[in-house]
């Protein structure tokens, strides 16, 4: 239910990219999905943070455990479920108008993104979303709406930081997805820069986890992409924080100074972060939702800089207040069905290839195969697994959208819970040798297969 408060202010060379060696990097607190606001200010109040002079030497030790410690704390910031803190949010939201010349506006809070639409699109619509287009734009941008002028003071607020900082490399050169895919130390010794190496661990691995991981499906689920039917530009708070700690972070690496105003308006989109969830500037009127009161992720797999995911195996991996939420199996999002009753009938009737797939796995490779009536191909025991059995099985196309065949193993290691999994791998049709189709899976021949010791 939306809530209405008053206005006013409150308080190179092409060289191959190496596997990392798995280096073991420092020890770190465990994340916690609900940290205290009083820890995070004493631990980071943010006019304390600006301490360039104080900085670790770029390259060391020092500066990497500095870059994990400020990414995890943003990182427990992006998956907070405590209530927003209103007044807060409101105080900055309102320093942000004035910063673009718009007075006070009248602040709506509303238990999720999903209630934004009908707070502002209510049935006499004063408040009717405006586009901004450059053939009909007001040629001053005194005139432009609210939420253009925000945004347009932010952009020119990052340029001027960008300025500060220079660029990294492109992430998609050699030295890019080193820098990505490598754990810190290897990076640094393998020859990526310092800077392009801190941004992986920091700003990249935000954005993975929290702005493409979980913003993205949920604005997809809850925000609807009908014409005229959203509430407006929208903002995403918490789970918009990845260059606000990469500006933070080369503050406090030495590897830029600012402004010092420019550092406190960068001050004011971090307190905003901290504080609240998604919100939507109108003219007179600011809409801000509340944050998730659930919120379940699982480490993302191959993740070298502490990259998660959303995932919940037994209900919503997100949840708000209002009964809102989202249902995710490893980060792909899936209906409800999927995670609370997945059959042989639903599966099959799913459009969608990944959803099937998610929704099997979530079932049972084992169990699915034994339902759905699969036609066995053959079986053989597995040399890379003593004691265990391969099942070749024909895979229909009503499946996965392909032909082909399935191939169920044990897992080689052992499960938390003491048992071995059971699982399918999908290996192409023209393989009818269960252990040919083991040693494609792990990109061997046959007989290279047969030679091994044991798998994992």
């Amino acid at each position: 239910m939306a809530q209405q408060r008053g206005a006013g202010p409150r308080s190179t060379a092409h060289r191959p990219v190496p596997r990392s060696r798995s280096r073991a990097s420092a020890p770190h607190a465990p994340l916690s999905q609900d940290p205290s606001p009083d820890a995070w200010d004493a631990r980071d109040a943010w006019d304390a943070a600006y301490r360039p002079g104080d900085a670790p030497p770029v390259g060391t030790d020092a500066a990497l455990d500095h870059a994990r410690a400020l990414r995890d704390a943003w990182l427990r910031h992006g998956l907070s479920t405590r209530p927003a803190d209103r007044d807060r949010a409101e105080a900055v939201v309102t320093a942000l108008y004035a910063e673009v010349g718009a007075a006070p506006p009248r602040f709506c809070w509303v238990d999720s993104p999903a209630a934004a639409a009908d707070a502002v699109l209510d049935k006499v619509r004063p408040y009717r979303p405006m586009r901004l287009r450059a053939a009909t734009a007001p040629a001053r941008t005194a005139h432009w709406p609210v939420a253009a002028r925000i945004a347009a003071s932010l952009a020119d607020l990052r340029d001027r930081l960008d300025q500060r900082i220079g660029r990294r490399v492109s992430r998609h050169s050699v030295y890019g997805r080193a820098a990505r895919t490598l754990a810190p130390e290897d990076a640094l010794e393998w020859g990526c820069g310092s800077k392009d190496v801190l941004g992986a661990m920091l700003h990249d691995s935000l954005e993975t986890s929290l702005f493409d991981g979980l913003r993205a499906p949920l604005r997809t689920a809850l925000l609807s992409a009908e014409p005229g039917s959203a509430p407006g530009l929208t903002w995403y708070g918490q789970q918009d924080v990845h260059w606000i700690a990469h500006y933070q972070l080369c503050a406090g690496t030495g590897l830029a100074s600012y402004p010092r105003d420019d550092w406190r308006r960068l001050g004011r989109w971090a307190t905003l972060a901290r504080s609240a969830g998604w919100w939507w500037p109108h003219d007179g009127l600011c809409v801000m939702a509340e944050r998730p009161v659930e919120v379940h992720t699982e480490p993302s797999p191959h993740g070298v800089h502490g990259q998660v995911r959303p995932h919940c195996s037994s209900g919503p991996a997100v949840r708000f207040a209002d009964g809102t939420r989202l249902y995710v199996l490893h980060g792909t999002p899936v209906p409800e069905w999927a995670v609370t009753g997945p059959t042989v009938r639903r599966i099959h009737a799913e459009p969608n290839v990944e959803v099937r797939r998610c929704a099997i796995e979530h079932l049972g490779w084992d169990t699915y195969v034994e339902r759905a009536g699969l036609d066995l191909t053959a079986t053989a025991d597995d040399p890379g697994n003593p004691g265990a059995e391969l099942r070749l099985y024909h895979l229909p196309w009503r499946v996965l959208g392909e032909l082909g065949r399935v191939l169920l193993v044990v897992n080689g290691t052992v499960e938390p819970d003491g048992h071995r999994r059971r699982y399918g791998l999908h290996v192409p049709l023209n393989i009818d040798d269960p252990v040919a189709a083991a040693g494609w899976s792990y990109g061997l021949s046959r007989e290279q297969y047969a030679g091994l010791a044991r798998r994992t």
